[in-house]
């Protein structure tokens, strides 16, 4: 969540200045679990930590360190293998749900780098609720993949799409193919 918000700022909002205090409030975490993300990024020169809060100045090198570190997997709280096309899969998703990965990029950006197959969604336990009754279980690779989502990331994702830091760490933590296709079109708009 730490790295997401600053990501968000940076990416989203062009602020590269926070305060450990401030993020702590806004996420309802402690101001040693804020503390203890920016360790890493201070090592490897991503962030300068000062006395009054610190300063992101290296976006990149914070995004792949936190793509690296994201385990999609462990936020997959529903999947299924859904027989019918991308679109119609994303036309019939509940109210609610935030797209990410490749749905994310290709609604943020009007533009598509590859086919793909699966879609992923961010939701909430109504959401999952309606998903599941619309999507019943099936056997067979899922095409359809929730994941966990969270207040805050739904106050900050726009028009029920994840902010382009969240979908370049989904993206990031996929298998299939397409998904390089993705990373390095998404690298491409982000000056990376």
């Amino acid at each position: 969540m730490v790295y997401r918000e600053m990501l968000y700022g940076a990416m989203e909002k062009k602020t590269t200045r926070f305060t450990q205090l401030d993020l702590a409030k806004k996420l309802g975490v402690s101001l040693s679990t804020v503390n203890n993300a920016l360790k890493p990024l201070s090592r490897m020169g991503a962030v300068e930590v000062g006395r009054m809060g610190f300063r992101l100045i290296d976006t990149e090198k914070a995004l792949l360190y936190w793509a690296s570190a994201r385990n999609l997997d462990r936020d997959i709280i529903y999947s299924t293998n859904v027989a019918t096309d991308v679109k119609r899969m994303e036309g019939s998703m509940p109210s609610g749900v935030i797209f990410t990965c490749y749905t994310g990029y290709r609604l943020k950006f009007k533009d598509v780098p590859a086919d793909y197959s699966e879609v992923l969604v961010y939701a909430d336990e109504e959401a999952l609720e309606e998903m599941k009754r619309r999507f019943p279980a099936k056997k067979g690779p899922p095409t359809l993949i929730v994941l966990k989502g969270d207040g805050r990331l739904k106050e900050i994702s726009k028009d029920g799409v994840a902010p382009t830091a969240q979908i370049f760490v989904d993206l990031w933590n996929l298998r299939e193919w397409h998904a390089k296709e993705f990373v390095n079109a998404l690298l491409k708009r982000t000056g990376g």
